[in-house]
């Protein structure tokens, strides 16, 4: 058996279940949600409702369910019983301790409204993502990136030195747990079964998706765009679909955790500015492949190599925030005069530029946008850089950084 992979977020698990009587853990399938809420949790009774019978209790006995499945309990896949959100509700009112609930779903898009309704602020929602780059190579550093002195000097202690083959192996791989359990997985089935489940069972239900075939060439179609512009009327053209269904499928993939949105940083005082969002796979290996790229040589030689390095840089940016339980405050800019910011990180008023490049000699042409984010009435533009396979940390003008990828 693989040895078990600490997941930063337990240290969010913690917080949340010695602050709320519910803990909603969402995130995409196999995310390891499960493993991060059962490891330790000796005490507590575990029920999953991919259980039919379980299930049924749930679904038609939820007055009586809690009575069989006292708290503390963990309940896996709670979306499949929503209704089991108002006893929930009813039991922590009664005075439940803090941590009387761990709860896991997959399919979000079926129960935050059931969530909000019932019970709002009783819990405490977080979400797990794949492995980090920082939980594959055992890094302890668990701070959210700012590209700023501090956390340099604190990430310095244990900045990773990657190997190029064995980084484009992981961006090829993808980041679900499942496929660091064995030696050489067969990426392929994996990825293959992956979306088959995803397709046949958090899908099937869904008025709104019909032909589960076609909703496949989407979801491939999207993955050709990520580190792209959203343009859902080339998208519903390339499908066949219209662009309300594209954006209801576009939600989906949202909800699901599988593809995030980088919306474009907005200056109230100019009308020049692309609104558009950029889309972003959150797994690079299912990204992959959708798109049909093999093997890792074939996709670092390819013409995607950028946007999948771009892709996978975002991601892990992303993680290294909700891994400490807070919402990732990115956003990118782009004008109608050409001026274009892969990534702004926007955070107490202060904007950190930041470029993605998958070469390790940037120089300063590759920061000349920065200069727009000066003088913007109410904000401070703040150190930035270039994200980049280059070995070391150093500076490239100013407060701005060559940005090392093993700094994330």
């Amino acid at each position: 058996m693989a040895a078990y992979i600490k997941r930063q977020a337990e240290a969010v698990l913690e917080r949340a279940s010695g602050s709320f009587g519910a803990v909603l853990v969402t995130g995409a399938r196999q995310t390891g949600k499960t493993t991060l809420l059962t490891r330790g949790a000796g005490a507590y009774r575990y029920v999953t409702l991919d259980d039919p019978l379980k299930l049924n209790s749930a679904a038609l006995e939820g007055e009586t369910f809690f009575e069989e499945n006292p708290p503390p309990v963990i309940v896996d896949e709670i979306q499949y019983a929503p209704g089991l959100f108002p006893y929930i509700k009813m039991i922590l009112d009664r005075g439940a301790k803090p941590g009387s609930f761990l709860m896991s779903g997959s399919q979000q898009f079926r129960m935050m409204k059931n969530v909000s309704e019932s019970l709002a602020g009783r819990v405490g929602i977080m979400t797990l993502l794949g492995f980090s780059l920082r939980e594959i190579k055992s890094i302890s550093f668990n701070k959210p990136f700012l590209p700023d002195a501090p956390y340099f000097k604190a990430r310095q202690e244990e900045a990773l030195n990657l190997d190029f083959d064995e980084l484009w192996n992981i961006i090829h791989q993808g980041a679900m747990p499942r496929l660091y359990q064995e030696d050489e997985p067969d990426w392929e089935f994996f990825w293959g079964a992956y979306t088959k489940t995803y397709l046949e069972r958090d899908l099937r239900d869904l008025t709104q998706v019909g032909d589960e075939q076609k909703f496949l060439i989407f979801m491939s179609a999207i993955a050709a765009r990520t580190g792209q512009l959203l343009n859902l009327s080339s998208v519903s053209q390339d499908v066949g679909i219209s662009v309300p269904t594209a954006e209801r499928w576009l939600s989906i993939l949202v909800t699901s955790n599988l593809v995030f949105l980088l919306r474009p940083f907005q200056i109230n005082t100019t009308k020049r500015m692309i609104k558009a969002p950029k889309l972003y796979f959150l797994d690079t290996g299912l990204a992959a492949y959708l798109t049909k790229w093999t093997n890792q040589e074939v996709l670092r030689n390819g013409h995607m190599a950028g946007a999948f390095f771009e892709t996978f840089v975002i991601a892990e940016i992303i993680k290294s925030y909700t891994n400490d339980g807070k919402d990732a405050p990115l956003y990118f800019y782009r004008d109608r005069d050409g001026r274009e910011i892969d990534l702004v990180l926007w955070q107490n008023g202060v904007l950190h530029p930041l470029e993605i490049k998958k070469h390790a000699n940037p120089d300063v042409r590759d920061i000349k946008a920065f200069e727009v984010l000066d003088g913007i009435d109410g904000f401070k533009r703040g150190p930035g850089g270039v994200i980049c396979l280059y070995k070391e940390l150093q500076t490239l003008k100013g407060n701005d950084k060559v940005i090392p990828l093993g700094f994330l």
